[in-house]
């Protein structure tokens, strides 16, 4: 897979980031948590994620009420920005700009992390002292970095993962992990990757304990300051992620008409400063929450 230069990452940071992350002992004792530790397989039947073939075309009436609005603020950015958003149920596109491009996705890397895990193992299992399932809870809710990698061990490491998601149907060339946090600049993932495994952990087993496990919009989490008082207040469910010029937001909408809604939107590399990027972030999310219905 061919990568852009600005991927490229040097060494010495690699080693500094991956030094913090594993030999942080002072808080791994706190923690109660074990070098190694084996944990139960969770018995999981992969699923079809779909009865019929999705529609993969964008309806006219759609753009006309989606793309207008989404365009004003998308287009003046370009190249910088990725953005995916189909419905759950049948993966209609409602909006799409550059979904298959590379993108680094910072912490929104975690959820490939946390599915993975969730795939693997049973949420009741100990990690220390802790379940799964709050390791999961503190990984997403609270974008805990050191959670984030010490799971991806536990998983087995990054082809582990990997594989685990291809048998959810997950490209493996749509994506590249060599952490699970996102800290990495040579984490990749293009739009399209990170909807497709929101989609397929939707139909698992594992949905109620992925699902509850994000931040909700104006009111826990990485976005509890975000989107208040907004239609998308209480109906958007997602990731957040922040590196430096790296801003992204994965995740769904409970959308009064288009039923559950999946997007991804990353953004790297803008001459937009961070806080208006999120800002940029937010008005899309906001814009999609209170959309009308259109016919299909």
């Amino acid at each position: 897979m061919t990568l852009p230069n600005f991927f490229l990452f040097s060494k010495k940071a690699i080693l500094a980031i991956t030094f913090f992350t594993w030999t942080n002992n002072g808080f791994a004792s706190d923690l109660n948590l074990p070098r190694k530790q084996s944990l139960p397989h969770h018995n999981v039947n992969f699923v079809q994620l779909y009865t019929n073939k999705p529609s993969t075309v964008e309806t006219k009436s759609c753009r006309l009420l989606v793309h207008k609005q989404l365009n004003n603020i998308i287009l003046s950015h370009g190249k910088h920005w990725g953005v995916l958003v189909e419905k759950l149920e049948d993966g209609t596109i409602l909006y799409s700009h550059n979904p298959d491009k590379y993108f680094i996705p910072a912490s929104n890397n975690k959820i490939f992390t946390t599915a993975a895990a969730l795939q693997l193992f049973n949420p009741k299992s100990k990690i220390g002292s802790k379940t799964l399932k709050s390791w999961i809870n503190i990984t997403n809710l609270k974008s805990n970095n050191y959670y984030a990698d010490t799971l991806l061990r536990y998983v087995g490491g990054h082809q582990t993962a990997k594989n685990t998601l291809a048998e959810l149907g997950i490209d493996s060339n749509s994506f590249r992990q060599v952490d699970g946090s996102g800290l990495s600049r040579r984490n990749v993932a293009t739009p399209r990757s990170l909807v497709t495994i929101l989609r397929a952990t939707y139909y698992t087993a594992a949905k109620k304990h992925f699902y509850t496990s994000l931040p909700v919009a104006g009111l826990t989490g990485t976005l509890r300051h975000r989107m208040k008082s907004t239609p998308a207040q209480g109906f958007v469910y997602a990731k957040t992620g922040t590196l430096r010029n790296v801003r992204a937001l994965s995740g769904y909408i409970n959308h009064p008409y288009f039923g559950m809604v999946v997007f991804s939107v990353l953004v790297n590399n803008s001459n937009v400063s961070g806080s208006n990027l999120i800002k940029e972030i937010d008005k899309i999310i906001i814009q999609l929450s209170k959309v009308n219905n259109c016919s299909y």
